[in-house]
């Protein structure tokens, strides 16, 4: 007779059968498989004989290093900025930036990161950290909607709305800040003259895009004030500059000034527009319906938007001040439903430089770190008056990301009372109530632990790692301790005490190591995706799932250990302190081989039931067991599949038992009737009907109807995440962002171009550049009669305009070729600049006075003038650099002109150094679903690639193409991540099941998970977006959870297909619900979160995505397997032939009796026997049954003939009363 083979392939919950009746081979060419498997399960073994022999210091000693992993939580650092959370490629790893960056040269620096990230590093290298300003915006709506607001009522709340937050003042360090201190003020002229010097610095306006500057009200929004002798506080209200000039002529020289104020177009400024109210008491004669007292048409004001204090450069477009437009046929404007007005704030860094040895900030320590805490400050007061700031998204990014201590604690106690709940037994030897605990406590130090060892790494955490990241790692984390305690109270009997551990790591370990490995790879995977704040939640992740299986594999087997020196020493589950009540009702039964009888020839299966009964003896303290004279053998039950679900594995009532007279058939008893659990749910119930034929159909039919409908729904998804998902819902911040949607989807963004080439050389190439990007649609466009809003615009006409200063000065006299005395300043200035040769050893040339011109005829600038040119444009018209936003860099250097002063130093204008960064700003509108930004942001790239071409290094810069350009290759990126993820799965599962065969059917599996996944999200209305994305790639991962157990226990199984698809069943499906139930109340907490995005996003797609795998795992799965499924591993072989005998098969509730073809006739006889042990305590881990009182046997239970009865026999259900 051959042994069985020392492989130790254990399906779970298989016990060896006797020697003397099977062993196991393998078959075909599998033996190199089962050998590696065999291997690595010894090795898992050993490692839990191991664990059990020092359980004491494995617990100490874990638990020692993963609390100090935990402390690393102490340097965790929250993002919320969001450039780097959402740009795409941005390196967000900043100890590996640090590290790596510095020791690369400089020409491979910026190859790190995607072409975004490469774009805004170079913008922060040129400009700094800060944009030149920050928005604060106020919106006005009408109570009923789409009401018209062009009304004098409506323009007049949206006055006091406006005035009330403009004049919003916070104090801090002993100093108050109002707005005319903190706000963006656009190039203020440096004057000569100190007094009006002075009264400027006062009174220059800030910066507000409102539609109240169409009218005298506007002025009412300025602060400052100015005071000269004789004369009312100076205000914006009552400020005429040409009459200020008319006054102070006689007294300062003001020439200068009042062309700088020609040539910005003021006029007469806020008081020269129509009052809003004429009844207003301040409103000034001046105002054109002061006299007639008529309130103003608005919207024919309104029409072609409004000025700000300069009609040339401070112009506000329609599309910036008003929603929601309705037009006549001709083009007026008739109404609109919204009304906006938007406050410019100085950045950080502009507020400390413009403060920086001022006497008021000299006695506080003055920095750019005070300077910020005063804008905020600020815009938080701001946000009180019903308006919107950046402060305010900040602060929902940092509430956003803010731990919530209430969830997180009821999450973990929600689970901790599950786990003590299912795994508390009346029986004493069975419960593990304590165990639960422990285990659940321990996935929760390992979640801290993992994060602490990221927070160490220097990953910065953000609002899906605070949020998320918690409940799905200890709902993934329980999953393998379920497991594992499963099989722990499952352990094959007879298994000695100091080799459980052991045992159970041997039969679990392949499965759960596959699981880890695979949510692992699918974390790793899903970092991929080139977002900051997804790649590093994803890291995190895949670090958090590696100390739960550190955790699961090495720690918790200590406390399996534990667990059993308890019950060793009979003591209560949860309160070890005490002694158990059951430890005198204990009964230990081992088979053994006994002699050989004979039975009726062609059973296949001899299933027979004997009782025992015990009870403790008062006087002798011992156990007595009694046992019912007789047993009697019976045909198996007509159940489905109750022929092929015999199995030695079960049962610890039910004792193998021979019949004395094969033709006397007793009733016996019924045993106790077991308390109902899964597994005799999955034996009874589920498994007969799932692996019915027809019911095989449904199934497959169903999936298949599945399928398709997540195709189509598949198709409803639309990429895109608008920032109003992501504030709660209810909030006047997400109401605000809802209507700024609405009605002013505008965005500024900019052309820049680089260095790297020569501008003095490529002006028709930026002047074709700006062309082609003003011909884009989403860009708003100017009106016919506005000149392009550029700095190349601005300085050649500002060079037209001097040139022709000159020529009238020259073709008058008052310019010659030796003296520009008494030309104008603009003259004087051409003058300069025309004797410029831009050679440094001859730097002036006289004769060119009359040769050549500051601009040619086609419109261009000389070269050898356009970098000198550009340091006198720079410092003598402010106003007009401040309109370009140009942001030279490097910034051209200062240069002042005095017309009377003609010596050599004076004539020779130092040249600006080449460029290396400049921009054009334009306007874009009309962005409302993800396509319009996808198709704008396509557009500017392909401009940027003809510029490319005629030598001109540009790229496009705004929120935009930082925000939006993800989308351009997320689903390409998506699908990239997906095949390399299904290609990982499959090997790895080839790897450690080592059958392909299986690896396919779980990796179509999974990839039907993750395709019905993404119909659900379709149905849902939940948008495509790196977020979802992870969550896709990230199934694949969670989605082995449900199959590999299922697939590794039909893999090790014997028997027919449809036999070791219910057995993997039977014996996976409690640890596999257990799990996702666990999983599921882990991500229960998060329905409670304030954060719609969190409910929709995480919440409902991870509730979908369990509900998926679970189905796909206990339904689909064990179906194809039954169909599809690859051959057994190990079949058995009875010794005295090579034949595989074939299960009898049940006919009418009946075995058929007499001879087998099927089997030889030496198979007849079998050999059983029992062996109770009365006195002794039981062995750890043994079968332990409560004592039932002693039934009274009469002569009714005496076997006689033709007495018909339906014991309970192993392997199939008991009978329900």
């Amino acid at each position: 007779m051959a042994g069985p083979l020392p492989l130790r392939e254990l399906p779970p919950e298989y016990v060896h059968p006797a020697p003397t009746t099977a062993s196991q081979i393998p078959t075909g060419n599998l033996k190199a498989p089962l050998w590696l498997r065999a291997y690595f399960q010894g090795l898992l073994f050993s490692l839990g004989c191991s664990i059990q022999k020092h359980c004491g210091k494995v617990l100490f000693l874990g638990l020692l290093a993963f609390g100090a992993l935990a402390l690393g939580l102490r340097v965790a650092v929250i993002e919320t900025d969001l450039e780097h959370l959402w740009v795409e490629g941005n390196l967000y790893w900043k100890p590996l930036v640090a590290s790596v960056v510095p020791c690369l040269p400089p020409s491979q620096r910026r190859i790190m990161g995607s072409r975004v990230s490469q774009e805004l590093h170079y913008t922060k290298e040129k400009l700094g950290e800060e944009a030149a300003y920050t928005s604060q915006m106020l919106i006005q709506t009408a109570r009923q909607e789409g009401k018209n607001v062009l009304t004098s009522e409506a323009l007049g709340l949206h006055l006091q709305a406006a005035f009330t937050a403009s004049k919003a003042q916070v104090s801090l360090y002993g100093k108050s800040w109002d707005l005319n201190k903190i706000c963006y003020k656009s190039g203020v002229p440096l004057i000569e003259n100190g007094m009006i010097q002075r009264m400027i610095e006062k009174l220059f306006p800030c910066v507000i895009l409102t539609p109240l500057d169409c009218f005298w009200e506007g002025a009412k929004l300025q602060g400052g004030s100015a005071y000269l002798p004789g004369r009312p506080d100076i205000q914006w209200t009552n400020l005429d500059p040409e009459q200020l000039l008319e006054e102070l002529g006689p007294f300062a020289s003001l020439e200068g000034f009042r062309e700088l104020l020609d040539k910005a177009q003021v006029g007469q400024a806020y008081v020269g527009r129509p009052c809003l109210d004429p009844e207003d008491l301040q409103c000034p004669a001046t105002a054109p319906n002061h006299h007639s007292r008529q309130a103003p048409n608005v919207a024919q004001e309104l029409s072609g938007g409004c000025h700000g204090f300069s009609h040339k450069f401070m112009h506000w477009q329609e599309e910036l001040l008003l929603g929601g437009m309705a037009r006549d046929p001709q083009g007026q404007l008739l109404r609109a439903e919204a009304l906006q007005s938007t406050f410019l704030l100085m950045s950080p860094h502009q507020l400390y430089e413009h403060f920086r040895g001022d006497y008021q900030t000299h006695d506080i320590g003055w920095s750019e770190e005070l300077a910020g805490i005063v804008l905020q400050a600020w815009q938080r007061r701001f946000v009180q008056i019903h308006a919107f700031s950046s402060a305010t998204l900040d602060d929902v990014l940092h509430a956003f990301s803010e731990v919530s201590t209430v969830r997180v604690v009821g999450g973990y106690l929600l689970m901790l009372a599950y786990a003590c709940v299912t795994m508390l037994r009346w029986d004493c030897g069975q419960s593990q109530g304590a165990v639960g605990l422990t285990g659940v406590l321990l996935v929760a130090l390992a979640v801290a632990s993992g994060l602490g060892l990221c927070a160490m790494f220097g990953i910065a955490f953000n609002a899906a790692t605070t949020q998320v990241l918690p409940f799905l790692a200890l709902g993934i984390g329980v999953d393998d301790v379920f497991l594992l305690a499963h099989a722990f109270t499952k352990a094959p009997p007879g298994t000695p005490p100091q080799e459980r551990v052991g045992e159970c790591l041997r039969r679990t370990g392949t499965s759960i190591t596959l699981t880890s490995v695979s949510n692992m790879v699918a974390f790793f995977t899903a970092a991929l995706v080139p977002i900051p704040a997804l790649r590093a939640f994803s890291l995190q992740a895949a670090v958090v799932v590696s100390c739960n299986f550190a955790a699961v594999v090495l720690i918790f087997p200590a406390v399996l250990s534990l667990d059993l020196c308890r019950r060793h020493h009979q003591r209560l589950d949860m309160f070890c302190c005490f002694s158990s009540p059951c430890s005198a009702q204990v009964i230990q039964i081992l088979p053994q081989e006994l002699g050989e009888r004979t039975i009726p020839m062609g059973i296949a299966h001899l299933i027979t039931t004997v009782q025992a009964f015990t009870h403790c003896e008062a006087s002798s303290q011992h156990v007595v067991a009694v046992l019912p004279p007789q047993a009697h053998l019976m045909p198996p039950a007509s159940a489905p599949l109750a022929s092929e679900l015999f199995s030695p594995r079960e049962s610890t009532r039910d004792l193998l038992s021979q019949e004395e007279d094969s033709r006397q058939k007793a009733p016996l008893q019924p045993p106790p009737r077991a308390c109902w659990d899964l597994a005799r749910f999955a034996r009874c119930h589920f498994a007969p009907l799932l692996l019915q034929s027809h019911t095989k159909g449904l199934v497959l039919v169903f999936s298949g109807a599945l399928l398709g409908l997540s195709l189509y729904g598949a198709t409803l998804v639309q990429d895109g995440l608008a920032l109003a998902d992501v504030v709660p819902r209810g909030t006047k911040e997400h109401a605000f962002l809802s209507t700024q949607l609405r009605y002013f989807s505008l965005y500024e963004v900019a052309l820049v171009t680089q260095g790297g080439f020569d501008y003095a050389h490529s002006q028709r190439a930026l002047f074709d550049l700006h062309q082609r990007f003003s011909s884009l649609k989403a860009v708003l466009p100017s009106p016919a009669t506005w000149e392009p809003r550029t700095w190349l615009h601005y300085y050649r006409n500002w060079l037209q305009g001097i040139q022709a200063a000159f020529d009238l000065d020259w073709a008058s006299g008052r310019i010659t070729h030796h003296s520009c005395h008494n030309g104008s300043e603009d003259g004087a200035l051409a003058y300069k600049l025309l004797i410029q040769t831009g050679n440094a050893q001859e730097p002036l040339d006289f004769s060119q006075l009359t040769t050549r011109k500051l601009v040619d005829e086609e419109g261009l600038i000389p070269p050898e003038l356009f970098y000198v040119g550009l340091t006198v444009w720079v410092s003598s018209d402010p106003l007009g650099l401040a309109a370009s936003q140009a942001n030279f860099y490097p910034p051209p250097p200062e240069w002042l002109h005095d017309r009377f002063d003609t010596t050599g130093e004076n004539l020779r204008i130092p040249a600006a150094q080449p460029l290396e960064f400049a921009q054009f700003p334009f306007l874009l509108h009309g962005l409302q679903e993800t396509a319009d930004f996808l198709e704008a942001i396509e557009g500017a790239r392909a401009a940027c690639a003809e510029a490319g071409q005629a030598g001109v290094h540009a790229y496009p810069s705004g929120s935009p193409f930082l925000f939006w350009e993800q989308y351009l290759g997320l689903r390409r990126c998506f699908l990239q991540a997906m095949c390399i993820l299904l290609v990982c799965t499959f090997l790895a599962c080839a790897l450690l099941l080592l059958s392909p065969w299986t690896a396919a059917l779980i990796v179509v599996v999974l990839a039907m998970v993750t395709v019905e996944l993404f119909g659900v999200m379709g149905f849902l209305g939940i948008k495509l977006s790196a977020i979802p994305v992870v969550i896709l790639v990230a199934s694949v991962g969670i989605g082995v959870e449900f199959t590999v157990h299922v697939a590794l226990g039909f893999l090790t199984s014997q028997g027919s297909r449809n036999l070791r698809a219910a057995q993997a069943l039977e014996h996976t499906f409690a640890p596999v619900t257990d799990g996702a139930v666990s999983t599921l109340l882990g991500l229960l907490m998060l329905a409670s979160s304030n954060f719609d995005f969190i409910v929709r996003y995480f919440f409902m797609v991870l509730t979908a995505l369990t509900l998926l795998g679970l189905l796909h795992g206990l339904v689909l799965l064990p179906v194809l397997l039954s169909i599809v499924g690859p051959p057994p591993e190990v079949v058995q072989m009875y010794k005295e032939s090579p034949q595989v005998p074939t299960p009898a098969a049940a006919q009418e509730g009946r075995l058929r009796w007499g001879a087998s073809p099927s089997l030889p006739q030496s198979f007849a006889r079998v050999t059983a026997s029992m062996t109770v042990a009365f006195h002794p305590p039981p062995l750890p881990g043994a079968y332990i049954h409560p004592s039932s009182d002693e039934p009274t046997w009469s002569s009714a239970a005496t076997p006689t003939a033709n007495t018909s009865g339906n014991p309970s026999t192993r392997g199939s259900c008991p009978a329900t009363a």
